[in-house]
């Protein structure tokens, strides 16, 4: 049997192929990810998915859907966004379609009935692939745009909040990723040789630009837009990070562009450590285990920062895997449900 599971985000559509032997082990994972701007792109997700599927596409028994794409701005709701999604795919696969919601995973007329249900609920694919290394952990997974920070009990998720708002005032969502987050909404004051300086409140350096000095990422790592249109090179990632100070790189030497990102860098951590310690404490777990392209760059360095036990998810799927694992897991859970559920 062969699955792929997707997880539709609004920057990135993430794909995993898996296939199954008779007895249900896995016996082989393909993964793939597309830069695709949903509140540009919309109307591409369908040739997307199929480009990306390829040989597979006539091959697959099922596919599995999770997605957080409906909260771009080119859906007025997310109940918009969720149907529109929904409906895409339908139009493009042929064979049985599942989506993942907050209880599981849903059918077609079952999302069509609650769509919420299916909002921004890839976290729920995730978090039995950290109960299979610790049931009583807490899965933080730190991609492009967000981490998760997900509390789970006897192998089983114990999310206080369920949607997105909810998790936003529990601290188990924090909007802060690798790439696309905007240096603004991370600090509003910048050290440097013995000066404070307010930042510029605008769209001028991206966390890419960021790791990208740190020597964090590779170029082929930043896989999103640049916020001047410009290129992803180093030289061009400090040209960016010195505007964040109105300034460039004839007013500010490189050592100084490196001394702001690791500043800019630490605070992103504090930021998730500070989420990550108030999960802990509320459940009472000490336990945490990191996935995501931010496994090691975000999830890992604040379980650090706040003294918690950390194993990475590489020690169960491959770092490529990490990188989509929402993705796999949705496979995962569609397997489960074929041999359980009604889909059609």
């Amino acid at each position: 049997m062969k699955i792929a599971g997707l997880d539709i985000g609004g920057a990135n559509t993430d794909l995993a192929v898996v296939e199954f032997s008779s007895s249900g082990d896995i016996t082989n994972i393909r993964t793939d990810c597309e830069y695709l701007p949903m509140w540009m792109e919309k109307e591409n997700l369908g040739q997307v998915i199929r480009n990306m599927l390829g040989p597979d596409f006539d091959e697959l028994d099922a596919i599995g859907v999770s997605m957080t794409a409906e909260l771009v701005d080119a859906y007025s709701t997310k109940r918009e966004g969720v149907l529109d999604i929904t409906h895409k795919i339908r139009e493009v696969m042929k064979v049985p379609v599942g989506f993942v919601g907050q209880n599981g995973v849903m059918n077609y007329h079952q999302v069509l009935e609650s769509p919420l249900e299916v909002a921004a609920a890839n976290w729920i694919a995730t978090a039995p692939l950290a109960a299979m290394m610790a049931p009583n952990s807490i899965l933080i997974d730190t991609g492009s745009t967000t981490t998760d920070i997900i509390p789970i009990k006897d192998s089983q998720e114990c999310a206080k909040g369920r949607s997105d708002l909810e998790r936003l005032a529990t601290g188990e969502l924090v909007y802060t990723g690798v790439l696309r987050t905007n240096v603004a909404t991370l600090v509003d004051k910048i050290p440097l040789n013995d000066v404070i300086y307010r930042v510029a409140s605008e769209l001028f350096a991206i966390t890419a630009d960021v790791h990208m000095v740190l020597g964090n990422i590779k170029t082929e790592d930043y896989t999103c837009s640049t916020p001047d249109g410009s290129g992803d090179s180093r030289i061009e990632c400090m040209q960016r990070i010195a505007r964040v100070l109105c300034a460039d790189l004839e007013l500010l030497k490189e050592k100084e562009i490196e001394e702001i990102a690791g500043f800019i860098y630490q605070k992103q951590i504090d930021e998730v450590s500070k989420a990550l310690l108030e999960v802990s404490r509320r459940n009472n777990i000490d336990e945490v285990v990191a996935t995501g392209l931010g496994m090691d760059l975000i999830g890992k360095k604040a379980a650090q920062n706040i003294g918690l036990k950390v194993t990475c998810m590489d020690e169960l799927l491959t770092r490529e895997e990490c990188t989509v694992a929402p993705a796999v897991g949705t496979a995962l859970l569609m397997e489960e449900f074929l041999r359980s559920e009604t889909y059609s």
